[in-house]
Parts: C-alpha cells; sequence; structure tokens
C-alpha cells in the first residue's frame, strides 16, 4: 500500500485549489509552510521495491511521452486515444498513437559499465503485444464496415437488467477556448447541440418511438482527457432496432442539412438567457460548484471566466454568429454518425459502442435477440436511411392573446377575497401584502399564497396541489393506477387551445419552462420552474425583441392546463409504457421490491401505497385516466403557491388575470360526489399486531442483504391514523406538566420539531451501535413516511449487509429502537 501511494501520490503530481472567503497572501504563505518541506525524492525513498524505485522515473517518462498528458494538459491522465475525426480536422502530431513500444528514456542513450548502449525495451503503453493468459481475456474487435469505416462493438448481458441501452461515441481532441473565435465555435456546438436534443425529445417521440431516453451530447472530459461526443439511449429490448434507426436518423439529419433558420434564433436566444441568469447568480454560486468549475476550465486548457464574464463573451459571440458556422458545427458532431452512408466520406478512427441488455435470449428470431453483427449491421442499415431537412415549427410567442384575455376579465371578472383558515387563525385581508407571505382566496375558490424570495436571482417557482391523489382514487372509485396514470399522461401530452403538443413544448423551451406533474398518495402536484425576467426574446443588444416573461408563460400554461387540455391516446400509451417498465425494473430490484413488501404488510395491501402492476396499467382507458384526473381539478379544490425572484405586486396581478378569469365551475361536468366515505378515507391503515417476519429471497449477481425493521407512527404534523395527536398522547402521558410545558407541546410545530429530532437521535444511534460498535453494515437509515394530509404513517429502518451478516444487523437495529423508547 505505501508503494502504491508513494509511486502515484507525490508532491510533484498534485495541484491544489482554494476557493472561498480568504486572503491570496495569507493562503499563499499556510501552504508554502504546511507543504514547502516535503519533497518528492523523499516520498521515493520509501518505495520498498527497489527495482520499480530505480525505473521510476524513466517509466512515468514513457507513460507521459507522447500521451494526451505531456502533448496538452498536465491534468489529464497518461493515456492515448484513438481519436474520429473528420479527415479534414487533423490530430496534432503529438496526439496521434504510434505503433510499437514507446522508449522508456527520452534524450541520450543510456550506456554500460563497458560505454556500450544499452538497448532500451520500450513500454508497451497501447498493451498490443501478446501477454500470459490473453486467451481468458475478450478483446474488443474493430470491424470494417466499408474500406476505412470503422466501429468498434462490446456487448454486455445481465439477467438483471430490463432495458436495452446503447452508448455510442467518439473521441475527439480538446479544443481549447481561449479567445472569440474558439468561444464562437464552442456556441455554434451548443446551439446544434440544443436542437438535435430538442428534436429527439419534442419531435422524436410523437409517434411513440422505440426509445425510452435518449441524449446526444459533446463534453470535454478532463477525467479522460478528450471530448467525448456521444449518443445514449435505453429502449424496450424487443424494439432495440427502431430505436437505434430512429436516434440515428435524427443525428444524421443535423449533420447533413443543420438547423433551421427558427432554430438557430430561438436557442441562441435561450443561451443567451441562460447567461443572463448564471450572470444575476454569480455572487451566489457555492464555493463547491465555483471549484468543480475552475478545476474543471484550467485542466481542458479553457480561460476561466466570471459569470459576468462568460454573459459578456457569450452575447458579443452570438451576436455575430452565422446560421453557416452553427451548421458546420453540426456537420462535425455528427460526423461520425454521417461517414456511415456507403458514399460518404470516412472519418478517421474508429467509432465505439457499447450496448447493454437482458441475459437469456437466445433465440435469433426473437426481437429482443442482439448479438455484435446483429448490432453493428442495425447501425449500419441505419446509416444508410434517406433523411429529409427539418421543417420549421412555428412556435407561438405567446400563447394566450391579449384579446382573448381582454374577454375572459369581461365574461369572468376575477376577484380577491380574504384568505380563510379552519386551525383559527385570523382571516387575512384581501387587499394588503403580508409579510413572509401573502395569502388570499380569489373569487372562483383558487387558494393563492406568493412569497418573495432572492436566493435564486431572476428564478421562480409555481406549485398547484389538488388534494386527493391515490386516496382520492380509490375514494371516488376510479380504477386502481387511473390518477397516477392519468397525471402522467398529462406530463406525456401537452396540447391545448390551437397549439399542438410540439408547439407548447418547444414553447415551454424557448422560454425556460420546466413542467413536473406528478401523482402521490395524497394529492396532484403540478411544479413549474421558470425564469422571471424576459424570455423568448429576438435579436441582441440594441435590436433585441424583449419576449413575455417567465412568470406570464408561466402563468399562461397553468391556465391552460386547468381549462384547454386536450388528452391524446399517444399520451397515454407513453404513460403506460412508463409505468410497466417501473412495476417490471421493481421485481428484480432488492431494495425497490423489498420495500414493496414492507409496505403491503403495513398497509395490507392497500393500493393507494403499493406500485401499479402492468394488468392494472393495462386496463385503464383514456376516458378513465381523464375523468379520474380532471375531476380533481374543480377550482374550489386548488391551491396555487408562487416564491422566486419576482415583483409581489406584479405576480398577484398576473394571477389575477390569468388565473382568476377561471369560471369557479370549470370542470364541474368531471365531478364525482362521495354519498357515504369509508372508515379508511384519509388515512393510513394501522399495521396488524402482533408484528411479522418477512423473508425475501431474490437472484441476485452479488451476495448481499437488506434488512428493515416497521411501524406504524404519526405523519409529518403529529397526527395518527385514529385521529389522535402526538400532543394529546404526550399530556396524557405527562399528568404533571406545567403550563408552560402544556403551551409548548400545543405549538402547531411541537410535533413537526419533535419527529425531526426522533429522526435525528435515531439515525445517530444506529450509525453508533450497528455500524461503529458491531461493524455490521456500511449503512443504517432511519426515516417517516412524512404524509401531510393523509392521518398516520410508518417509520422505515433500511439497513444493507451480507448475507451472513443480515439477520446480527437486523436483531442489532432493533435494540437500538427498542433502547430509544426507554
Amino acid at each position: 500500500v505505501r508503494t502504491w501511494h508513494r509511486t502515484h501520490y507525490r508532491p510533484d503530481n498534485v495541484l491544489l485549489y482554494l476557493v472561498g472567503d480568504i486572503d491570496p497572501a495569507k493562503a499563499v504563505e499556510t501552504i508554502k509552510e504546511k507543504f514547502g518541506h516535503i519533497q518528492a525524492d523523499k516520498q521515493a525513498a520509501d518505495i520498498s521495491i527497489a527495482s520499480l524505485r530505480e525505473e521510476a522515473s524513466d517509466l512515468a517518462t514513457a507513460l507521459n511521452n507522447g500521451s494526451v498528458k505531456a502533448a496538452q494538459s498536465w491534468h489529464f491522465p497518461p493515456v492515448r486515444h484513438d481519436w474520429c475525426v473528420q479527415k479534414d480536422r487533423a490530430v496534432a502530431k503529438e496526439l496521434q498513437v504510434p505503433s510499437g513500444r514507446i522508449p522508456l528514456v527520452s534524450g541520450e542513450a543510456p550506456v554500460d559499465e563497458e560505454g556500450e548502449p544499452k538497448e532500451d525495451p520500450g513500454y508497451d503503453l497501447q498493451l498490443q503485444e501478446s501477454y500470459d493468459l490473453d486467451e481468458k481475456v475478450d478483446f474488443l474487435e474493430t470491424k470494417h464496415l466499408e474500406p476505412g469505416k470503422d466501429i468498434r462493438p462490446h456487448m454486455f448481458k445481465h439477467e438483471l437488467l430490463q432495458a436495452f441501452s446503447l452508448h455510442l461515441f467518439a473521441k475527439r481532441p480538446v479544443e481549447e477556448i481561449i479567445d472569440l473565435d474558439s468561444f464562437r465555435r464552442s456556441m455554434a456546438r451548443r446551439v446544434a447541440l440544443a436542437a438535435l436534443q430538442i428534436r429527439l425529445n419534442v419531435g422524436g417521440r410523437s409517434d411513440d418511438p422505440a426509445f425510452t431516453f435518449v441524449e446526444f451530447n459533446q463534453l470535454d472530459s478532463a477525467r479522460e482527457g478528450c471530448a467525448v461526443c456521444s449518443l445514449d439511449m435505453t429502449a424496450e429490448p424487443a424494439r432495440w432496432k427502431d430505436a437505434i434507426c430512429k436516434s440515428l436518423a435524427e443525428i444524421r439529419k443535423l449533420g447533413l442539412y443543420g438547423v433551421t433558420p427558427g432554430e438557430m434564433e430561438r436557442y441562441a436566444s435561450s443561451l443567451m438567457t441562460d447567461a443572463e441568469q448564471l450572470a444575476a447568480q454569480g455572487d451566489r454560486i457555492s464555493h463547491g460548484d465555483q471549484l468543480s468549475y475552475l478545476m474543471e476550465t484550467v485542466a481542458n486548457g479553457h480561460t476561466f471566466m466570471s459569470p459576468m464574464q462568460s454573459y459578456h463573451m457569450t452575447a458579443k459571440a452570438l451576436s455575430s454568429l452565422t446560421l453557416e458556422e452553427v451548421n458546420k458545427a453540426a456537420a462535425e458532431l455528427c460526423a461520425h454518425v454521417t461517414g456511415f452512408h456507403k458514399e460518404a466520406e470516412a472519418v478517421d478512427g474508429p467509432t465505439i459502442v457499447v450496448a447493454c441488455m437482458p441475459k437469456g435470449v437466445e433465440d435469433p428470431d426473437d426481437p429482443a435477440y442482439c448479438d455484435e453483427e446483429a448490432l453493428v449491421q442495425t447501425i449500419y442499415e441505419a446509416c444508410q436511411q434517406e433523411v429529409e431537412p427539418e421543417e420549421d415549427v412555428v412556435v407561438p410567442h405567446t400563447l394566450i392573446p391579449e384579446v382573448e384575455l381582454n374577454e375572459a376579465m369581461v365574461s369572468n371578472p376575477p376577484g380577491w377575497l380574504s384568505g380563510k383558515f379552519s386551525d383559527g387563525t385570523p382571516d387575512t385581508a384581501p387587499d394588503s401584502l403580508t409579510r413572509p407571505f401573502t395569502l388570499r382566496r380569489l373569487s372562483n375558490g383558487i387558494r393563492v399564497g406568493v412569497a418573495p424570495n432572492t436566493a435564486e436571482s431572476q428564478r421562480g417557482h409555481l406549485r398547484l396541489v389538488a388534494p386527493g391523489g391515490r386516496d382520492a382514487e380509490r375514494r371516488l372509485g376510479f380504477k386502481n393506477g387511473a390518477m397516477a396514470v392519468g397525471s402522467r399522461t398529462m406530463q406525456e401530452g401537452g396540447a391545448f387551445g390551437p397549439w399542438t403538443r410540439e408547439q407548447v413544448e418547444l414553447f415551454c423551451v424557448d422560454h425556460l419552462l420546466m413542467v413536473e406533474i406528478k401523482c402521490t398518495e395524497e394529492a396532484l402536484v403540478f411544479d413549474f420552474v421558470f425564469p422571471t425576467t424576459n424570455v423568448g426574446n429576438l435579436g441582441f443588444g440594441d435590436d433585441v425583441k424583449l419576449g413575455i416573461t417567465g412568470t406570464e408563460s408561466v402563468m399562461q400554461i397553468l391556465r391552460e392546463i386547468l381549462v384547454g387540455f386536450k388528452w391524446e391516446a399517444d399520451a397515454l400509451g407513453r404513460s403506460k409504457q412508463s409505468f410497466r417498465s417501473s412495476h417490471e425494473s421493481l421485481q428484480k430490484n432488492l431494495e425497490g421490491l423489498s420495500t414493496e413488501r414492507v409496505a403491503e404488510a403495513m398497509t395490507g395491501h392497500d393500493e393507494r401505497y403499493l406500485s401499479i402492476d402492468v394488468d392494472a396499467v393495462n386496463d385503464i382507458t383514456l376516458d378513465e385516466a381523464k375523468l379520474a384526473v380532471m375531476s380533481q381539478l374543480s377550482p374550489d379544490n386548488l391551491e396555487v403557491s408562487i416564491a422566486g425572484d419576482f415583483d409581489v405586486v406584479e405576480v398577484l396581478e398576473m394571477v389575477y388575470k390569468y388565473i382568476g378569469t377561471i369560471p369557479a365551475d370549470s370542470n364541474s361536468e368531471f365531478k364525482v360526489e362521495n354519498k357515504v366515505l369509508p372508515e379508511w378515507t384519509g388515512r393510513v391503515p394501522k399495521p396488524a399486531e402482533p408484528g411479522r417476519y418477512i423473508e425475501l429471497e431474490l437472484p441476485d449477481s452479488d451476495p448481499r442483504a437488506v434488512a428493515y425493521v416497521a411501524g406504524a407512527s404519526p405523519n409529518a404534523w403529529g397526527y395518527l391514523a385514529d385521529g389522535t395527536t402526538v400532543t394529546e398522547r404526550v399530556l396524557e402521558a405527562d399528568k404533571r406538566a406545567s403550563d408552560f410545558d402544556k403551551q409548548r407541546r400545543s405549538h402547531p410545530l411541537f410535533a413537526y420539531a419533535a419527529l425531526g429530532l426522533i429522526s435525528e437521535i435515531a439515525n445517530r444511534r444506529l450509525f453508533s451501535t450497528v455500524r461503529e460498535r458491531k461493524q455490521l453494515t456500511y449503512d443504517a437509515n432511519f426515516s417517516f413516511s412524512g404524509f401531510e394530509r393523509l392521518l398516520g404513517g410508518w417509520f422505515l429502518v433500511t439497513v444493507t449487509a451480507s448475507k451472513e451478516k443480515a439477520q446480527l444487523a437486523l436483531d442489532a437495529c432493533k435494540e437500538t429502537l427498542a433502547a430509544l423508547r426507554k
């Protein structure tokens, strides 16, 4: 161990970075004082293997000689790469991979005792020669598709894998960004990459494509010592060929025809807005993020810029960037794919492809069957497809015209009402601002809370909550999973009014909106993250034409979701596929499946708290999913909370216009009434007594185990399943409590704070007992379910261990909890 450490962790092989609120001069003096006396020679003297100590310097020279570390950046690893570049993009001579052995000695050749030159054995850096045990190693073989068109495939199969995944990449030298020209080229690449990614994510899934995830990117990697241009994709095993064909067709389309003028305009504007927001948040970037950025920038040889400097450079570069420059960058990015066409010019170097898939498919006629030959052939055939240039999509600058909004103001005049509360809190005024947040109600019944927060400059977050979730799904008599599948269908869809899903998604992209719709056990939750400045701007500098603000954009989206959403069959299909994949993956996941079994036992197989199986998902129709979700979206059942770096008065005015004009009877046709509320409504079932012991055996490639301890607990606010509270239980147990203690324990946040302390104390005791003292596990964790609207919940202790120690670890956890109760 010491030899290894002294060989590699030497003072002359170390870089020290400091970022923070420090005095540079004092920091330099401290560094000299603490590290100045440490010498590399002294460290090397501790290497116990004499031959290694003697050859260490020569070996280091050989390792670095001709590598990216020596040729480009001392921060890079001492490796050489098989580059994959266009023929007109020559790789510097010092970065090219030489054949044969690398000389161990540079400069004058050493001589023996008689003065004769010693033979330099050299160093086989690329491990190209024959070695012992080579027959036990699977070497990557380069396939020749056409003369000069090489691909290097590798496949990995495992019985626990659920999906087909593909990683197709090419290695290119890092291009240093040191002046305006190189910065412009990097901006051109970013515009081209943004256009392709949006095509894959938005347009690529219009017809329910085979891939479930796809990403194309090129990143400068200091760890790899190169720029990696990669396609990452996952798909259903039976549809891997379709997925490859579709994704490679989009890449070829970009490489051959470039981006459209509309894409160029929109994504350049988005880059400008991104740079503006980063500059606004410049003094709030954490030291850790700043340090990572500094190290990566310096390692790759780029010029380090502050966020404000980067903003000014971005404005200067984008203001003169042309469509031709972007399309040239697109051709370079996609060259390793377009070059596979039989009539295209080949690139220099191999393209590497790694595919991972489930093990066990042996029938060549099975659509899920894949071997190296089939993989390479599919990629080659996909690159022979004819592709047409992308058509420009008309993306609206605003979703709701001013005329339409004015008509809504006349037909459904909005109004503010005071906020009312059921816990005795005084009503809030409908016409004044309060701190730290302003709470009101609109005349249509929607509750509104607005709070200014400058923690993230020029950013805001809006959350729409409709209480109900999977609890309402069961209470109202909908099919199991209808609410969850419906909410995911909304996420996968997006068409409303006169706009298609593609137009709406591109509107969100242009205005930097992030939308997430999910169904929990107790609510439907719509989350929106947005910029609070003008976005979707056209032009630069004095010629800029401002778009609407991100805040107004998100209000338009929210209004249309509530009153104009179009439910589409293809969106339901994508939603179902997502749930099917999740459930099938759960069946082979040790932690996930065992947690599911614990939840089944804790809740008496209550479907509200369990995953949705494949048969239940397949049984849900579009109308059933629509009815389940829309039944929850009546205005009197909705709450909107908004926080961000904005002017509260302006935001309230937008809420007033866009949300206040929604009719109070909206979605009333979907409302489902409960005649009699079941006993279990709004509460978590109490676990059966006495407690049970469950054991689950799941095939796994590694011998490991997970143990759990679970039991009933209050919800986040201290309410138990039977309706009693933590405060009532504590006061009942402590008959001698003083008036002060009674008052303190009656505080609304008493239980919340007490449960937080219990969680922290339990975690610390588990760590000290199970891990440190008994050394039975690496990790033990205590957590509460933390429901907010449902009464009751459960606690869960999770401990990972070897199979041999799992029972001992479980017993130790139970002992720790028992000791905590005392």
